[in-house]
């Protein structure tokens, strides 16, 4: 058999980097490691950081008594090798169906009593954690924060069967079949959320981050550092996925409170910012209602651009799609970057507008509005490249 441990996986930034000089064909691929198939019985996890090996490692044999956990054979610094499971995840198999079948029911109730029952503080887990086998025998993969998270109620589980259309018909079957167990979740979707216990995590691309929107906050949106929740007529939290990001733009918001663009914030915490809620159409969606771009918006753009060169903005860009028009101007949200990233003309803006074609409007405006920013953006070609939604 050829030595797996020559595979090695590092951070390539968006992606994970796998070094595989062996035969074994990859299977997986996600943000803390990568899966090799070894056998028809045996794959192994190569992971980037050693504490998640060490951890999945301790939850595989806390639940080796559990029916629904993959065998654990051998595990080491960066690798574990558990059971290969070949078989179709929870998302895959419900495809089409628009009733949850009580069999699956009654397994997931059993899966997360099990869980509870073996001291797991993470009594959860998505669909695409869950495979089905031939014998209708579920399978949960992935325990990395099976004992480093606490999630008392199912709630990624909720959140997947809700964007599936499958969570009513689940929930109604729960109260059905385990009404005590529905009226303790009901009671915890209820209460106040502690947002500091919110998960919220990159999905596969890490292009948008998945969080619990089974919490009972109505949801405003979500992209690639974060989800947002309106909290009351004036506030809204948002939650990032990960610590540095929530770092990196608590830094920038509470640094420029005085600019008038930037959203009032009332508290800050770890991983979540409470702020103002900015009730209003974003300019994205505004100006696809104009055939001609005002003067009046382009001295608010360029207002907005020129405050943030002049507060210490490394990365001065202002999209469309961030710019909230509220009854005291203009707001715009999203500062992850402000302070980290260097880009010295509004790209994105630029292509938000040639989108629009009102590219040409807006930097003959600003021409005759401020012809040194003018000939800043234009002293050197503006090579423009579609940008991520």
């Amino acid at each position: 058999m050829e030595d797996f441990k020559r595979i090695i996986v590092t951070d390539g930034g968006k992606s994970l980097v796998v070094h595989n000089p062996t035969s074994y064909p990859l299977i997986g691929c996600g943000s803390q490691g990568a899966v090799f198939k070894l056998s028809e019985d045996q794959c192994v996890k190569i992971y980037l950081d050693e504490e998640h090996a060490k951890t999945e490692a301790a939850a595989l044999e806390a639940g080796r008594d559990l029916p629904f956990i993959p065998r654990i054979y051998e595990h080491g610094p960066c690798y574990v090798v558990m059971d290969y499971i070949n078989a179709p995840n929870l998302k895959e198999y419900l495809k089409g169906c628009t009733f949850l079948p009580e069999f699956i029911v009654k397994k997931l109730l059993s899966l997360l009593k099990g869980l509870k029952a073996a001291h797991f503080t993470m009594i959860d887990a998505p669909l695409r954690h869950i495979f089905v086998l031939e014998n209708e025998v579920l399978k949960v993969v992935d325990h990395v924060n099976s004992f480093q998270k606490k999630h008392p109620v199912p709630l990624k589980l909720l959140r997947d069967l809700q964007i599936i259309l499958l969570k009513d018909s689940f929930l109604m079957q729960v109260k059905r079949l385990e009404p005590e167990t529905y009226r303790e979740w009901e009671n915890y979707f209820n209460s106040k959320p502690d947002f500091s216990q919110i998960d919220a995590d990159p999905d596969q691309d890490e292009k948008i981050i998945n969080v619990d929107r089974s919490i009972v906050r109505p949801f405003i949106g979500e992209g690639s550092q974060g989800t947002v929740y309106r909290l009351s007529e004036d506030r809204c939290v948002k939650v990032y996925g990960k610590v540095n990001h929530a770092v990196q733009e608590k830094e920038v918001l509470l640094s420029c409170q005085d600019l008038s663009f930037i959203p009032k914030v009332f508290s800050a915490h770890s991983n979540y910012v409470i702020m103002e809620y900015l009730a209003g159409p974003d300019l994205n969606t505004y100006l696809k209602m104009q055939s001609r771009l005002s003067e009046d918006i382009t001295k608010r753009l360029l207002g907005i651009l020129t405050a943030m060169k002049k507060a210490g903005f490394r990365q001065i860009d202002a999209p469309l799609r961030h710019i909230i028009i509220t009854k005291d101007g203009f707001k715009l949200v999203d500062y992850v970057y402000s302070f980290s990233r260097d880009q010295d003309k509004p790209l994105e803006l630029f292509v938000n507008l040639k989108e629009r074609g009102l590219l040409h409007s807006f930097l003959e405006q600003v021409k005759a509005l401020d012809p040194e920013t003018y000939k800043e953006w234009t002293e050197s070609p503006i090579t423009l490249a579609p940008q991520n939604k």
